[in-house]
């Protein structure tokens, strides 16, 4: 009998075949160990049970409806075909889809996101803003098409219609939910003249309403700089963006009924500082009445004349103290001028040759040491009455 002998590759083969044809759909539940979501989109993990462990791989398209974030410790079930990884000689399940093994997992999973969230101060009321009382413009994230978004346009037209209402649409559950929601959150940032974000949706079950358990939209509400309103239609639990957010109301219809003043509120505020205001205009007119008593009771008002008799004499004491200045100072210019003059006359040259003194000249040139005077050449002498040409 020959003996059959296969490769390495050859047994793979086999393995994978029999593997691939017989395991092509399979349901599992366990345990999730060493989650990655990797920058290329997919994810990879590790399903465990007490006795064993299997690889596997969700590859990015089919994530996305998956509508929660899967973590590490959470108990899931997971439908796939097995596959056998050739290189590694391993086998792997090709993970088709994803849910939790019942609430209670996915109740676990927000618990363990909350420690985490309230460990980093997320939660704590120094963070919380304000409201503002008279907002102008509230930006609204949630579906357009839901009935959330209907009752409160309604509301705000009835109740405040000053205000501008800026829908950012986006998904509410679901996959990429969670995703949206972030994302519409930073761009209402971007607008410089929202007063205030609303972010809810209408009533749902936990799996409905886990798009707002999720920690990227927990951290676009912290990163808000803008006060944001959580209302998730629910009553008794409570969402983690409930948590986060400067302030939390059971619906979204709530959230804007606490957002917009009443027009009743708004006319009692403006009669409330009408009163105010005439209040301390009466406050200001009795502080001036009484300051221009005063004035009116004061030396400058009684005697009048006497005040400017005062103010007369000091100014012409002024006028005689500056025109003394000025003609003590007008003659002492005169007198330098006058010494300057006289200097300027005592170099004048016509008044040196009155001396007695002569210039000699040569070749245009003035000559005024023997030693540069040329004996064979001309030059002329110049006197006070005439000049005389020696050759």
């Amino acid at each position: 009998m020959t003996e059959i002998v296969l490769s390495v590759s050859d047994i793979t083969g086999l393995i994978k075949q029999t593997l691939e044809e017989n395991f092509s759909e399979v349901n599992v539940i366990g345990e999730i160990s060493n989650f990655k979501a990797h920058v290329s989109g997919h994810w990879y993990f590790t399903l465990k049970d007490s006795n064993a462990q299997v690889s596997c791989t969700m590859w990015r398209g089919i994530n996305n409806y998956v509508f929660f974030t899967p973590q590490d410790g959470m108990k899931v079930i997971i439908g796939g075909r097995v596959t056998v990884y050739p290189p590694r000689g391993s086998y792997q399940i090709d993970v088709r889809s994803m849910k939790p093994a019942g609430v209670g997992e996915l109740q676990a999973a927000f618990e363990k996101l909350k420690q985490k969230l309230a460990a980093e101060g997320l939660f704590d009321e120094q963070f919380k803003k304000p409201i503002p009382k008279f907002p102008k413009k509230i930006g609204v994230v949630t579906a357009i098409d839901g009935a959330a978004f209907q009752d409160m346009k309604s509301i705000a037209a009835r109740r405040y219609p000053l205000v501008e209402i800026v829908i950012a649409s986006c998904k509410v559950q679901g996959e990429g939910a969670a995703e949206e929601i972030a994302k519409n959150i930073k761009l209402l940032n971007h607008q410089k003249d929202i007063d205030l974000i609303i972010v809810g949706r209408g009533g749902g079950s936990l799996e409905d309403l886990w798009a707002f358990n999720e920690e990227v939209v927990a951290r676009a509400i912290f990163d808000s700089s803008i006060p944001i309103i959580s209302a998730v239609g629910h009553e008794i639990d409570f969402t983690i963006s409930d948590f986060v957010a400067d302030l939390r109301v059971a619906t979204p219809s709530a959230a804007m009924e606490l957002a917009t003043p009443s027009k009743d509120e708004l006319f009692a505020f403006i009669d409330e500082f009408s009163y105010y205001f005439q209040e301390k205009m009466l406050e200001i007119i009795s502080t001036y009445r009484e300051e221009i008593t005063k004035s009116v009771s004061s030396y400058g008002f009684r005697l009048p004349q006497d005040l400017i008799s005062n103010k007369s004499q000091q100014l012409d004491s002024l006028v005689y103290r500056f025109q003394s200045n000025y003609e003590n100072k007008l003659l002492a210019v005169k007198n330098r001028l006058a010494l300057l003059e006289s200097k300027v006359q005592s170099h004048n040259i016509d008044n040196v040759l009155k001396k007695g003194f002569a210039i000699v000249r040569q070749d245009e040139k003035y000559v005024t040491r023997k030693k540069n005077l040329i004996h064979e050449k001309s030059f002329d002498i110049k006197f006070y009455d005439g000049e005389v040409k020696i050759k």
